[in-house]
């Protein structure tokens, strides 16, 4: 994507990684965890927080040993309050043009990660900061949650995804109504309506997603990639062409290392040990 070039990543303890000033990625076993790390600004996504989510995504994408990714914020208050209005406020034209391409790789970079993805949301996830969960394949939250787009109120639109990601959820009319009005939802309407895919007790979104992504992350590598794939591809075309796409996403495990030992630990009655290739 190139936005992230220049990004400085600091290496910390237990191989956590720093990118820029205010994204940190952190590891537990096979599950990387992707940290907004802007408390005192409710991870308000200026441009350096754009360039450092991209930066870490192209490296977690490249990553081979991480087979799910959890997203989750350090602020007490929200997941993401979406784009920094502040620095917004301050742009010419100009610069709004030249910082486009940033923000939208920020959100892509999330959206196109090849491994599942996981989101932990707890107070406010508004705007581009709902489009960062809606990039992610679950969303689990918090009963603090609030989460909506609201663009339409300040005279834009989603611009992160949501006008394409949230009908995939929700259907084009709900999706419409939920834009249109600029409202917010509390945690149990937003589960309700499919807006978010678990509802666990409060302060308890990452514990649940972390878990979630380590259960996830027990089974092949390059099957999640795979299954990811034809899920994501698959979407919104005929049946017909969508088989078409799961059958090249098989076809690219079949013959796999991991396919090989998975039949091989399942007859010989014990756990597997993937070679992720």
């Amino acid at each position: 994507m190139g936005v992230g070039v220049g990004v400085d990543v600091v290496e910390g303890p237990g191989g956590e990684r720093r990118y820029g000033e205010f994204v940190v990625v952190r590891r537990h076993a096979y599950v990387a965890e992707l940290a907004l790390d802007r408390p005192k600004a409710m991870n308000a996504v200026s441009t350096d927080m754009a360039r450092s989510v991209a930066a870490a995504c192209d490296a977690l994408a490249a990553d081979r040993d991480a087979r799910v990714v959890v997203v989750t914020s350090t602020s007490e208050r929200a997941f993401c309050v979406g784009a920094d209005l502040k620095e917004r406020n301050s742009f010419s034209d100009a610069e709004l043009v030249r910082q486009r391409p940033v923000a939208r790789a920020a959100y892509t970079g999330v959206l196109e990660l090849p491994m599942p993805t996981v989101a932990a949301v707890h107070g406010f996830a508004l705007g581009g900061g709902f489009e960062l969960a809606l990039s992610c394949d679950v969303i689990v939250a918090d009963r603090t949650a609030v989460v909506g787009l609201p663009e339409v109120s300040v005279g834009v639109i989603p611009g992160g995804g949501g006008t394409q990601l949230l009908p995939r959820r929700v259907g084009a009319a709900r999706a419409a109504e939920l834009i249109f009005t600029a409202r917010r939802l509390e945690a149990a309407e937003a589960r309700e309506l499919g807006l978010v895919d678990e509802l666990v007790a409060e302060g308890q979104d990452r514990t649940e997603a972390l878990a979630l992504a380590a259960r996830m992350a027990a089974n092949s590598p390059v099957g999640l990639r795979a299954a990811k794939r034809a899920l994501r591809l698959g979407h919104g075309i005929d049946l017909r062409a969508g088989l078409e796409v799961e059958d090249a996403a098989w076809r690219s495990v079949a013959f796999s290392g991991d396919r090989a030992e998975g039949v091989a630990a399942f007859n010989e009655k014990r756990k597997p040990e993937w070679p992720g290739e």
